[in-house]
């Protein structure tokens, strides 16, 4: 099973594109799921069909054969309303039972973001149920998507937090071990990538670039990236119109350069002119998904190989530890030691990163950044295991 999840500021075609991809991995015969749990829910028209809660067939092929692509748009409110009322009245109960008063548990049980918490389950629910070999989710716009992708590590936490060891309902515990198993599906590079779709924008590649230093605290591997809406070349044409392309290109060319000296060159960036049309129905997505990906597998992606968050390497009587990181120069980047965690925070993104145990005893005595992230120096005496 392979997870692609596709995110992107709103309005940069990340709907059309994860359509695509998925209409081109069911063209070389592989089962495949789309869903989108974007509230917008343009799916269905990216398809050209109505879509429901369920997955249904989408028929792509004329001549007749199985179309392999199933599509579905996930209504989150809805399964909010349908299956979070009981366990929230479980989670007041046992609230209520350790000593909380009725006011406190009711507060305690309101946990934010659980809608989205909700459509990443029913994510993993479809993803497990049926016959398909790849899902493909077109995610909300990259806050959302961002608030999603943490949410199973922030509410096991604040499970944990609340209940500590004690004893608890079977829902409760039910639902840690679901979302501890959808953390590991998250972060587990053999299954789940993101591919994030940008427009050649300063302001938009600027969010992109955060998004990347966000997921990789996350530990979410990112295997392409795609600029959508170039503007086609005008060549020798003239007259007002051309100008206008030319110099909106000129732009686009400038800011995709910026982007190169960053590292995201023609091998780690795929490219995608803008359309005459929008791209809806087979045929559109197919001429789509074949300049996107060529003769290339779409499952491949186009980004650098996925390298660790972590890596140790001895530096004398200490270590130096690689936190493979993509930074702006201006990076706001804060670096503190919470027990046995490493507290690493970026332009206000934080995250806890449980250290090896070798490390542990160690204490940081330096930091710097380089192409590849960030390098931390911590005293100590022992040899990696």
């Amino acid at each position: 099973m392979r997870i692609l999840l596709f995110t992107g500021k709103g309005g940069v075609g990340k709907t059309t594109l994860a359509a695509a991809t998925a209409a081109a991995l069911a063209g070389r015969g592989r089962k495949t799921l789309v869903v989108s749990t974007d509230p917008a829910h343009s799916l269905g028209d990216a398809f050209g069909t109505p879509l429901g809660n369920e997955p249904s067939e989408v028929d792509l092929r004329r001549d007749g054969t199985p179309p392999g692509l199933w599509a579905a748009q996930v209504d989150s409110r809805a399964l909010a309303d349908r299956t979070w009322h009981e366990l929230r009245g479980e989670l007041r109960k046992v609230l209520a039972g350790a000593g909380l008063d009725v006011l406190d548990a009711e507060e305690l049980t309101v946990l934010p973001g659980v809608d989205e918490l909700l459509a990443l389950s029913e994510v993993r629910r479809l993803a497990s149920q049926g016959p398909w070999d790849t899902v493909v989710v077109d995610c909300g716009p990259t806050a959302e998507t961002l608030r999603l992708l943490s949410l199973p590590e922030a509410v096991s936490g604040y499970l944990g937090r609340v209940f500590g060891n004690r004893r608890v309902a079977a829902s409760v515990r039910r639902l840690g071990a679901h979302l501890d198993a959808l953390r590991e599906l998250l972060t587990d590079p053999r299954v789940t990538t993101v591919r994030l779709v940008l427009t050649p924008e300063r302001v938009v590649v600027a969010e992109a670039r955060r998004t990347l230093t966000s997921l990789a605290l996350r530990g979410i591997a990112v295997d392409g990236l795609i600029a959508n809406r170039l503007m086609p070349a005008p060549g020798f044409w003239r007259g007002s119109a051309a100008k206008w392309l030319r110099t909106r290109r000129e732009q686009q060319d400038a800011v995709l350069a910026e982007l190169a000296e960053a590292g995201f060159g023609p091998e780690e960036l795929a490219r995608v002119e803008h359309r005459a049309s929008e791209p809806v129905g087979a045929e559109a997505l197919a001429e789509l998904a074949r300049e996107l990906y060529g003769s290339r597998d779409p499952l491949s992606g186009n980004g650098k190989p996925v390298t660790p968050l972590l890596s140790v390497a001895p530096d004398g009587d200490g270590f130096r530890l690689r936190i493979a990181l993509p930074l702006e120069r201006d990076s706001a980047v804060d670096l503190a030691r919470v027990d046995d965690d490493l507290a690493i925070t970026v332009d206000g993104f934080r995250r806890l990163v449980a250290l090896p145990e070798t490390l542990r005893p160690c204490r940081i005595t330096g930091a710097e950044s380089d192409a590849d992230g960030l390098v931390v120096s911590l005293a100590g005496n022992r040899e990696p295991g």
